[in-house]
């Protein structure tokens, strides 16, 4: 069922309202600080978010149910930050740290949010069926391309595939190890079949993103054997019960690094970019790009276009030009 669209009044309306609440939590928030007084400033970082309450973890992997203070932005999963402590367990974020990445998504009234912050890799997930589509892996390699995060591969499911699928498979997407784009290839129900992604994951802070039925929730289960434990003590840290699994999380994984889980990634897509960002996000094109012969070319049918040309000689896939262009009149055509 499609959502009801709301009118610039109701936007408003809820606008005020949520404005209202920040600032109602920000006040309880500067009195926590204050009762406090001027306590030690710790480094930690937010494992998971659930409204207005966060839970911090410290350098000792102990958690915090934390507050945020007033003015300083809006914290995240995965962000690091500063906080003091206001009492057992509990504490103050007094400030955000300097994000390496962050993660956006769009919300319904057309607006960008962060989503999760700090992430080292992004893992898109393939598998057999649904059939894996090129136009969506170009989407979010553009993303990722746009936010500095580096792209991981992996065609999950790989046992329900014969020579001939896995032979296919190879001819629709070889071409993104050509690029640069590490592909792996895993199953759950084989024994070790997970190895090359739990050593892809190690020491990074990896988020999986993919369509629906390609497996990511049993991954996330088979890679966090003591994902109940961990879901114990945040339930415990932030007072919220299990329902605080429904945002988006930061688990430890127990060969080292981390790995978000979110619900928000289903609507992870393309934000604002204008054409030179969005060609910025085809790796493959940069040797060619200002090279047309006219500087505002549309890679379309004008003479002279360095892209079309390196088509033509091998140089660049021509559905990943053909899928470009696409992303291309999607852009104009959202343009207010």
């Amino acid at each position: 069922m499609a959502r009801r669209r709301l009118s610039r009044q109701q936007r408003e309306r809820i606008r005020a309202i949520q404005a209202r609440r920040r600032a109602q939590l920000a006040r309880r928030a500067d009195r926590a600080q204050e009762q406090n007084g001027e306590a030690i400033q710790e480094p930690g970082v937010v494992i998971t978010r659930h409204g207005q309450n966060l839970v911090v973890e410290d350098e000792q992997g102990d958690l915090h149910h934390c507050l945020s203070r007033q003015n300083i932005g809006d914290p995240v999963c995965g962000d690091r930050v500063a906080w003091q402590r206001t009492g057992e367990r509990e504490g103050v974020v007094t400030a955000i740290l300097e994000r390496d990445s962050v993660l956006i998504r769009p919300t319904y009234s057309g607006e960008v949010r962060p989503l999760a912050a700090n992430i080292t890799q992004l893992v898109v997930v393939l598998a057999p069926l649904p059939p894996p589509s090129p136009y969506l892996l170009d989407q979010y390699l553009v993303a990722a391309e746009q936010i500095g995060v580096p792209v991981l591969i992996a065609l999950n499911k790989k046992d329900l595939m014969d020579a001939a699928a896995i032979r296919g498979f190879e001819q629709d997407f070889g071409l993104y190890e050509d690029i640069g784009y590490p592909l792996i290839r895993i199953s759950a129900l084989h024994e070790h079949g997970l190895d090359p992604l739990v050593e892809r994951l190690r020491d990074q802070t990896s988020i999986l993103v993919g369509q629906s039925g390609t497996g990511k929730s049993s991954l996330v289960k088979a890679l966090l054997p003591d994902r109940d434990i961990q879901v114990g003590r945040l339930s415990e840290a932030s007072g919220l019960g299990r329902h605080t699994t429904s945002a988006t999380t930061l688990y430890r994984l127990p060969q080292g690094g981390a790995l978000i889980d979110s619900p928000g990634v289903r609507s992870f897509r393309l934000g604002r970019l204008d054409r030179h960002r969005l060609e910025r996000g085809f790796r493959e094109f940069a040797p060619f790009l200002g090279h047309c012969r006219f500087s505002d070319c549309s890679h379309r049918d004008e003479p002279g276009c360095a892209l079309r040309q390196a088509v033509a000689a091998g140089e660049i896939h021509p559905r990943r030009l053909a899928n470009f262009l696409h992303m291309a009149q999607e852009m104009e055509q959202r343009r207010p």
